[in-house]
């Protein structure tokens, strides 16, 4: 298990606004407004001409968002940031600022679904071409790039958490002119840190770790201020997936305890993923620590990971008789959780492939939550012995 960002620069950072704020709150306050009204004429009219960077519409300027993107951009090791009101919304709006109809997009397989998806549907009306490749295969990756306008990475990956070398992948990238994003909601800017390994661009679902008590939705792009500036004028402002102040309020809540909880969610994943991998009722582990060493820039763990059955478990009773781990979507919280592989291929939403998603009929995916180790190996055996 490794130690991750340095814990002194993690603390630095995210106590970094503490000072300053109003009657010297240890909690800053929340801006929770739509509008910001100007002292005079000139006032309003300086603001609209870009000589003032003020807050004018929540939609495109509030000052507690504002924070949380500035907290963000930090962790990242990013010179700026911009906050979405989902990590679809985030997604969705740093790809769409840097294509056009006729390019082509280069992307691991086994992204997020919903990422796939949109790959194939609003870019696949517009035009836009993908082509997927095995993003540890480096030689492949050299081969697909050149003439793309957008490599996009996710590391490790949903459901099979392969890990790549994201500093070679984004090397090629770079060498052929290509722009890059990583999807990095897995291992958090506590484990990796994409951005000072050559990324263009990070994406998070900060529903996920970032905001870490399952009751907020949100997303981030982070980036330089060049990047992040295209994804504010060519889309952002168009699709509307602004976060609000509220939300961006609980993510500064939630980051302030990111590297306490990233390191609980580690230990207690690894424990329950080599336990797991003992049974000979499983056929196999998808873990990334498992493996002899992690991929450069890996710098630890997260929660979550997935398994797969050998035939003659029922995965229907296994999941009914869990007490601990919920039946529910979703990860990062302080909640554990499970959502077996079958449920998920019967999903009308498309196109759909199990291919590109590499989910297995058997396969059971766990995030491994903060109630204690030993309580949830034993929910896990408990229902192991009735399936």
């Amino acid at each position: 298990m490794s130690n991750g960002a340095d814990p002194f620069e993690l603390a630095s950072i995210i106590t970094a606004h503490d000072e300053g704020n109003f009657a010297e709150a240890v909690v800053p306050p929340i801006f929770q407004t739509s509008l910001f009204t100007f002292s005079d004429y000139d006032d309003m009219i300086a603001s609209y001409r870009g000589e003032k960077v003020r807050p004018i519409y929540t939609r495109g300027l509030n000052p507690t968002v504002r924070m949380f993107e500035e907290m963000l951009a930090k962790l990242e090791g990013a010179e700026d940031a911009l906050g979405f009101a989902s990590g679809m919304a985030a997604i969705s709006s740093a790809v769409l600022a840097f294509v056009e109809p006729g390019d082509r997009i280069v992307a691991v397989k086994h992204v997020y679904p919903d990422a796939f998806r949109l790959f194939g549907t609003i870019l696949k009306r517009m035009k836009v071409e993908v082509t997927y490749v095995d993003g540890r295969d480096e030689e492949a990756v050299a081969k697909a790039l050149p003439g793309a306008r957008l490599f996009y990475m996710e590391s490790p990956t949903s459901w099979v958490m392969e890990a790549h070398d994201v500093g070679a992948l984004a090397a090629l990238a770079r060498k052929h002119g290509v722009v890059s994003m990583i999807d990095n909601s897995w291992a958090s800017p506590v484990f990796q840190k994409p951005i000072t390994l050559g990324v263009d661009l990070v994406i998070h679902s900060a529903s996920k770790y970032l905001g870490g008590h399952s009751d907020v939705v949100a997303g981030v792009v982070a980036g330089s201020k060049e990047m992040v500036a295209r994804v504010k004028a060519e889309s952002y402002p168009y699709l509307g997936g602004k976060l609000s102040p509220f939300d961006a309020w609980l993510l500064i809540r939630g980051m302030r305890t990111l590297p306490i909880r990233m390191k609980a969610h580690e230990a207690a994943g690894m424990t329950i993923a080599k336990r797991l991998q003992e049974l000979d009722v499983v056929e196999t582990v998808c873990h990334p620590g498992l493996a002899n060493r992690l991929p450069a820039g890996l710098m630890g763990t997260s929660g979550l990971f997935s398994f797969i059955f050998r035939e003659g478990v029922d995965i229907r009773a296994f999941a009914d008789h869990l007490k601990l781990f919920k039946l529910g979507v979703s990860w990062g919280g302080h909640e554990s959780l499970i959502v077996p592989g079958e449920v998920v291929l019967q999903q009308k939403a498309q196109p759909n492939s199990a291919h590109t998603f590499g989910i297995h009929a058997r396969s059971v995916r766990l995030h491994v939550g903060l109630e204690g180790t030993e309580a949830l190996w034993r929910d896990i055996e408990e229902a192991l012995a009735v399936a």
